[in-house]
């Protein structure tokens, strides 16, 4: 398995995997063509420094697995800099087969190289798997987040 930056090529399959199940259902808008607001969103993703959209690739060549990191800049923590995962997915029939464990270690990794350190996520409350997953991962619920959606 490889891990590399995402291409404008991969946006349609990242699509699809961030709406292939029930919450990206209702958030996403998979459709051949994709909406451009999808490449837009990856042209601006692609230029920041701070920010990788990563794709997992079999060894075949085929994308099986996205995520994207973010490296925040702040002043606490003497200036420090933490990492921030996002839309983690993994293709349907890689899933349960350890796939999703290797992109969270690369993942802990890419940040530590990158000097941050923390690494930090959300989950929807409504995947407790989800949840289940991250703490065997050691992450912990330190914190209570909030959402203001627009």
């Amino acid at each position: 398995m490889k891990f590399r930056i995402a291409k404008r090529k991969d946006v349609y399959d990242i699509v699809k995997m961030i709406a292939n199940d029930k919450l990206g259902q209702l958030r996403e808008i998979f459709k051949d063509p994709l909406p451009e607001k999808y490449y837009t969103a990856f042209e601006n993703i692609n230029k920041d420094e701070n920010q990788e959209l990563i794709v997992l690739e079999n060894i075949q060549g085929e994308i099986i697995g996205t995520l994207q990191l973010s490296f925040i800049q702040y002043l606490t923590y003497q200036g420090g800099i933490r990492a921030q995962i996002e839309a983690v997915r993994i293709k349907e029939d890689y899933r349960g087969k350890g796939t999703g464990k290797k992109m969270f270690l690369w993942a802990i990794e890419r940040a530590k190289q990158r000097k941050a350190h923390l690494i930090q996520l959300t989950t929807d409350k409504k995947r407790p798997e989800a949840l289940k997953f991250y703490e065997s991962l050691g992450f912990k619920a330190s914190h209570e987040g909030m959402k203001l959606h627009f």
